[in-house]
């Protein structure tokens, strides 16, 4: 006859052994919507983009990626409340260029190095120099040597001060020892009007943005900022080839946590990012914005961040830039 302390003893070692599986499926991640909160207004590549995965990743994890615009502030607001927002992995943030630049001009309520974990990036587009067609440049070697002969005499246009397309122009003015003088505008759209009408003779923007009115003949490609030619456009030669080799500008997309997101997490996140970046059709839609997407870890992640900060603080010192 079996003894009830026997029976105490085998259920209880049967409730040992069924107890990690309990418990892993009460804690499997994401058990409810993950909210990503995207720094800009609807309708920006920011938005789009951060859509577009948002929408893949709610079919991959099966929980709603409910995109959360809080724009403002250059998308201070927004990074802000990111920052403030629990890190159990149920609050992400769509990051890109623009936040990690803020923190070389800007004084900001949050540490872009300390505040958040970075993820990975998604995916990256080249800036670019764009003019007239029928203007009098027709390659970058023209246009610099037009701000050679006549220094202080030219202007380029970008859609903001301390904005990407800003240190662009900056950056090139450094490398080629020239003086352009920088006009901002209030968007792209009345910038490029007035490169088409020739009120301005460059303009520094993104492949992305100027691309349907090169296709349509209205503006001319001089030159893309990017380490290597874009598949969108390669027939355009990069800065580097035209004499430049250190120069380099991208806008890049990607996603980060508050400080201290779950390793575990981040990991299920990154690993179904990276599936979606794989898919045929996923590359085809980002083609279709001159953007190509770019798998890497969290810490080289971090580490192009730190680089990048660094880099745009001495150029910004040195051309005098701030918004403090």
């Amino acid at each position: 006859m079996v003894s009830k302390s026997t029976v105490v003893r085998v259920l209880a070692g049967a409730i040992v052994g069924i107890s990690p599986l309990i418990t892993s499926a009460a804690t499997e991640y994401p058990e409810r919507p993950i909210r990503v909160i995207v720094p800009f207004p609807p309708g920006g590549s920011n938005d789009i983009l951060s859509r577009y995965f948002g929408n893949k990743l709610t079919d991959r994890l099966g929980q709603q990626f409910v995109i959360d615009n809080r724009a403002g502030g250059s998308g201070i607001i927004g990074a802000q409340l990111a920052a403030d927002a629990p890190a159990d992995g149920y609050t992400l943030m769509f990051v890109s260029v623009s936040w990690m630049l803020n923190a070389a001009v800007r004084d900001l309520p949050y540490d872009v190095e300390k505040s958040f974990d970075p993820i990975t990036l998604i995916a990256s587009a080249p800036n670019c120099m764009v003019v007239k067609p029928d203007g009098p440049y027709k390659s970058l070697a023209d246009l610099i040597a037009a701000a050679k002969a006549k220094p202080g005499g030219l202007n380029f246009a970008s859609t903001g001060t301390g904005g990407i397309n800003h240190f662009g122009g900056v950056l090139l003015n450094r490398m080629a020892k020239v003086k352009m003088n920088h006009v901002a505008y209030r968007g792209g759209g009345p910038a490029m009007t007035d490169v088409m009408a020739g009120n301005i003779p460059v303009m520094f923007s993104s492949v992305t943005q100027t691309l349907p009115h090169v296709r349509a003949e209205r503006l001319r490609l001089l030159a893309v900022g990017s380490a290597k030619r874009s598949e969108v456009v390669p027939d355009v030669p990069t800065v580097a080839e035209s004499g430049f080799p250190d120069y380099q500008v991208d806008i890049w997309w990607g996603y980060a946590a508050p400080q201290g997101m779950p390793k575990d997490r981040m990991a299920i996140v990154s690993r179904e990012i990276k599936a979606v970046q794989n898919e045929d059709d996923t590359r085809k839609w980002l083609l279709s914005y001159a953007a190509t997407p770019i798998e890497i870890d969290a810490n080289a992640f971090r580490q192009q961040i730190h680089r990048e900060i660094q880099q745009w603080k001495q150029v910004a010192k040195e051309a005098k830039i701030s918004l403090r």
